[in-house]
């Protein structure tokens, strides 16, 4: 064999070796896409650090015994670019290489529910924010009650400027994030609820019309009811008449209330008791929510001044004291 022939020959069985070891390579890449990820559990979260790479992404797969391969994940990588987005990832059962990647490609991060709830005071809120599972760790470490407080005092008084509603966010989004979506959304409905009231409509201020509605909120959980007794209270301010709702009493006696309402306490002058004061009390008394806040801009007309609750829920509503007094003593056993 001459040397051309021979040369021929080692390139020819060279090229088939190689051709033998892609194709082998190339079957095993292959069947490395329909191998499931090696989950633990269902659920089991990846996360992604801002400014990941796709390499360290194969890394940390391979550290957390998620999957051992690491060339075949850098094919994909190359093939299949993705701008990753930092965030928490869930991974569901079976799920393979290419749909990982799929996921990450969709920025499909896990987002977690923070519901402030209607009636809730600020106290309330700061009390359930340190409680989450998700927002708690970070504010615990961060962020002191002391400084909370007074970060958002920065923003205007801090009882009555959240909106109770779900808010949805993210692992690296944090409780002052979600504080400043509810003060956002709080102003908003706000100014809508302003820009419904009536001409003739007592209160003064957006600020004012917030406190009517957190009274409001108190007062009944019925939607159906919110705008009679809306109605019951603008017509007292219209009249000059005082408020005399427990509501305020008891925000005003804060921690000495001890679960009952007694004379001696509606007659304890405070700047919310509104028995003794006339008009509305200085600040809200809870977070009302958008159904108070329309309510209270839009009362229900009528003639009722007094009402009472009728053990099932709502209120009896009377237009004059002796009406009112007779349902008292109706509803108490006195009749």
């Amino acid at each position: 064999m001459n040397l051309l022939k021979k040369s021929v020959y080692v390139l020819a069985l060279a090229l088939a070796a190689a051709g033998v070891c892609g194709w082998h390579y190339w079957n095993y890449y292959q069947q490395f896409l329909t191998v499931p990820l090696n989950l633990v559990a269902e659920g089991s979260i990846f996360v992604v650090q801002p400014g990941m790479s796709g390499k360290a992404v194969v890394a940390s797969l391979s550290a957390q015994g998620l999957s051992r391969e690491a060339w075949p994940w850098r094919v994909l990588f190359r093939m299949h670019p993705v701008v990753l987005k930092a965030g928490e990832y869930e991974l569901y059962a079976g799920i393979t290489p290419p749909e990982f990647l799929r996921l990450l490609e969709k920025g499909e991060v896990v987002r977690y529910r923070f519901t402030l709830v209607e009636g809730w005071t600020y106290q309330q809120v700061v009390d359930a924010l340190y409680a989450d599972p998700v927002l708690g760790p970070w504010l615990r470490d961060k962020v002191s009650e002391t400084s909370l407080r007074s970060a958002h005092a920065l923003l205007g008084p801090a009882e009555g400027s959240l909106l109770p509603e779900t808010y949805v966010f993210t692992r690296d989004e944090n409780a002052l994030q979600v504080l400043d979506w509810a003060a956002d959304a709080m102003n908003l409905a706000l100014a809508e609820a302003w820009d419904l009231r009536a001409p003739d409509h007592p209160v003064k201020s957006p600020y004012e019309l917030l406190i009517l509605a957190s009274i409001i909120e108190k007062e009944t959980a019925l939607n159906s009811e919110r705008a009679e007794v809306s109605g019951v209270f603008v017509r007292r301010l219209q009249k000059g008449m005082r408020l005399q709702t427990d509501p305020t009493v008891i925000y005003g006696l804060g921690d000495a209330y001890d679960g009952d309402i007694r004379r001696s306490d509606l007659e304890m002058d405070t700047p919310y008791n509104t028995y003794t004061r006339f008009g509305l009390p200085p600040t809200p008394i809870c977070m009302p929510g958008r159904a108070s806040l329309q309510a209270a801009a839009r009362p229900a007309s009528g003639d009722a001044l007094y009402f009472v609750a009728d053990g099932k829920g709502g209120h009896v509503f009377s237009a004059t004291l002796e009406e009112h007094q007779r349902g008292v003593d109706r509803l108490t056993g006195k009749n």
